[in-house]
């Protein structure tokens, strides 16, 4: 089973199955075979468009609904209160859940602010409809405001991360919080599995260069939710507790941090970043 992160009562293990970009029957066939590996977390968002095959994949996996963290996320046009709540109750029918185990902010809004939208989130766990809130592509300055409005622990930061974005003062900042901060984008699109120290220290471990940046990650406290509909690449991702990184290789990783290199960047909802 994986390890876990664990935020303010919340126990998240700490590779998750991404389905963003996952549609049809490959994004069931992908949840059920992930599940059928060992998974026991699984992160979509209405804005993905397949919370239902999200839904099919785990009613054909049999897996008790207890031992699944079931992660959905709110998109930005639907924050203010009243649209909130109907959005959640969507999801849940949409994935046949009666709770799902974090729901998230997907994008912060550009017309509510952080305060207003955090307030509308807790509202929706106090109707019994998730477990714990979050949420995603949040700034220091954003995820401070939310801290000061809520009445429920935010327990997740979920932003793009990779070694050519470590975000080090935003992972940071959310720590201080005691927030989990859960990793998308986690191999870069696997654009960073072809850089040549990867490929290295990869070869070195006798590892998979995906393997080696999960671990990264993992060693550096983060959440990682990598995508694949391939089982054996879904299997691989999920094996990176047997082996260490040295501190000497972390850093090596580490120099290919450049700021700016944003891959999942949309410029007409995202916020002022802050690197």
């Amino acid at each position: 089973m994986p390890t876990f992160i664990r935020a303010h009562g919340a126990a998240i293990p700490a590779i998750g199955l991404g389905t963003w970009m996952l549609t049809g029957e490959a994004c069931t066939d992908a949840v059920e075979a992930a599940i059928g590996i060992g998974y026991r977390h699984i992160d979509t968002a209405i804005g993905y468009g397949n919370e239902r095959e999200v839904g099919e994949g785990i009613r054909r996996a049999g897996l008790d609904r207890d031992k699944l963290f079931l992660t959905t996320k709110i998109p930005p046009e639907q924050l203010a209160s009243d649209d909130m709540l109907r959005a959640a109750e969507g999801s849940l029918e949409r994935l046949g859940v009666d709770q799902v185990d974090l729901l998230l902010i997907h994008w912060p809004s550009r017309t509510l602010s952080a305060s207003e939208t955090i307030r509308s989130l807790n509202a929706v766990k106090a109707r019994g409809l998730t477990r714990h809130i979050g949420v995603s592509n949040y700034t220091i300055a954003l995820l401070d405001e939310a801290w000061s409005a809520t009445d429920a622990p935010i327990v997740v930061n979920q932003c793009e991360h990779h070694p050519y974005l470590d975000q080090a003062r935003l992972r940071a900042a959310t720590a201080a919080h005691g927030t989990a901060f859960v990793a998308y984008c986690p191999l870069g699109q696997a654009d960073v599995l072809d850089e040549p120290v990867i490929q290295d220290i990869a070869g070195r471990l006798g590892r998979s260069p995906a393997q080696t940046v999960l671990r990264w990650q993992f060693q550096k406290g983060c959440v990682s939710i990598p995508k694949s509909s391939h089982p054996a690449r879904i299997r691989q991702n999920l094996d990176i507790f047997g082996f260490e990184i040295s501190d000497e290789d972390m850093a090596s990783i580490d120099s290919l941090s450049s700021a700016g290199t944003r891959i999942c960047n949309f410029p007409s909802i995202a916020p002022d970043w802050d690197e």
